[in-house]
């Protein structure tokens, strides 16, 4: 009975074997240095530290007293590139702590308030209803 059914189930698994995708894609390999993995990783610090700042009640309230979404004013934020999130993130670590944090969440709005404006002006985005743009 083996031999009935060895015929048949070598044919299947010739036939299977056969329609295996055998296509490698091709990889490479780089040596990674230590100051770019520390760069990915400060880059992703920074990001996060924006946007818990974004997150604050305090700056949610100041950015919609300015007519800005806060929701939208994250998603520009997330399309900033690193060298912006970098000024950002460390024009907070700057502001004063304390006391002074309600001017500190006023400062830091108004970077983002002024980030946002200078990319509505270039005619990179349209946030603000104010603006003119010439399209």
């Amino acid at each position: 009975m083996i031999k009935k059914c060895f015929r048949p189930v070598s044919v299947i698994l010739l036939v299977a074997f056969c329609l295996l995708n055998f296509n490698v894609p091709k990889v490479q390999a780089q040596m990674v240095s230590t100051s770019q993995v520390i760069a990915e990783q400060q880059a992703v610090d920074q990001r996060a530290r924006v946007a818990n700042f974004m997150a604050q009640d305090d700056v949610k309230q100041i950015l919609t007293q300015y007519g800005v979404d806060a929701a939208q004013a994250q998603q520009r934020v997330d399309s900033l590139s690193n060298e912006e999130i970098a000024e950002i993130a460390n024009s907070i670590d700057q502001l004063p702590a304390g006391s002074g944090a309600v001017g500190a969440v006023v400062g830091a709005a108004l970077l983002v308030f002024l980030v946002l404006l200078v990319t509505d002006l270039i005619g990179l985005t349209h946030v603000y209803p104010f603006v003119n743009h010439n399209r």
